[in-house]
């Protein structure tokens, strides 16, 4: 029985992001994505025709799932609870199977994502996702608490460095500090220092 377009394009994906995380995004060809699906060159080119579409694949995929959160907080009323909700759904994004790879991958190679037009649409789309967070208290300290936040979410896999650490308990820590970080947000103002 063939695997289905979706399911082989997957693999793909899998297996590039796995030989990017191993060994560089650089360092690994086409031919050895090929060579580890055993898969010819030809059959590798039907999916992807460059290195460059994986690692865009990748980005889409993280850009419609930002796109599904920021609806959804849109749509809610601009409160604390609504920013807990918000950044513990996107952390929940961040912790699925496949994403700390994807997130190690984009630490990694910061680089090759700047050059890409989707690397960019992401810093875009994360600028959105932190107005969803500050949303109703656009002062700047709101604004970098917003962003902060996401940050301690995604710089979670590569900032805690315990060995031996679960997801869970990085999850935990991360949503441990995003929060002291939102807390403030669309609170009066205290005395200036």
């Amino acid at each position: 029985m063939r695997e289905s377009t979706g399911g082989t394009r997957e693999r793909i994906k899998a297996v590039a992001l796995e030989l990017f995380t191993e060994q560089g995004y650089e360092k690994t060809s086409l031919r050895e994505i090929a060579e580890r699906l055993d898969v010819t060159k030809a059959a590798l080119y039907y999916h992807f025709k460059s290195k460059d579409e994986i690692v865009t694949s990748f980005v889409e995929d993280r850009l419609e799932l930002i796109d599904e959160l920021i609806a959804w907080a849109e749509a809610q009323p601009p409160t604390l609870e609504t920013r807990r909700a918000l950044i513990a759904r996107y952390a929940d994004a961040m912790f699925t199977s496949e994403q700390p790879s994807v997130m190690r991958f984009f630490e990694q190679n910061q680089t090759v994502l700047k050059s890409l037009s989707a690397g960019q649409q992401m810093r875009g789309r994360l600028m959105k996702l932190a107005e969803a967070l500050f949303r109703g208290d656009d002062s700047p300290s709101a604004q970098l608490r917003a962003t902060l936040s996401l940050f301690a979410v995604h710089t979670s896999w590569f900032a805690v460095r315990t060995p031996h650490i679960s997801d869970e308990e990085r999850r935990r820590i991360a949503l441990e500090v995003a929060d002291e970080l939102l807390a403030p947000i669309g609170q009066p103002a205290g005395p200036a220092r």
